[in-house]
């Protein structure tokens, strides 16, 4: 995976914004106005995404790639070392868990809104 595959399969699910509000440098992709992801721009090797605290511990203790996250709530963020030694199933289906947790979040019309808006 690079950053133009990780920032197509962000923007490819609904409801989803991407944009800069820490800096130029730190891409960050949104739904309903919740961060599920963000990436350095300046050195694309890595990302942060939330993830579920059990399924998180475990992550870390499988993958040397996986640790808590960076500047992030480190029993909910996990920072993901994309850096070939971790197949692009794993780092999409990471992806989609930050998603589905942040969305599943969000206020029910809001859900709806998203779900109308992007079918």
């Amino acid at each position: 995976m690079n950053i133009e595959s990780l920032r197509e399969h962000c923007i490819d699910k609904p409801g989803v914004e991407e944009s800069f509000p820490f800096g130029e440098d730190t891409l960050v992709f949104k739904v309903g106005g919740k961060i599920f992801l963000l990436t350095s721009l300046l050195n694309p090797i890595s990302f942060n995404v939330k993830c579920n605290p059990e399924k998180a511990g475990l992550l870390r203790e499988q993958h040397a790639e996986i640790i808590p996250g960076y500047h992030m709530n480190k029993k909910h963020w996990n920072t993901v070392y994309y850096n070939q030694n971790l197949p692009d199933l794993l780092l999409k289906e990471l992806i989609d868990h930050s998603y589905e947790l942040v969305f599943s979040s969000l206020p029910k019309t809001t859900q709806s809104n998203i779900n109308v808006s992007n079918t």
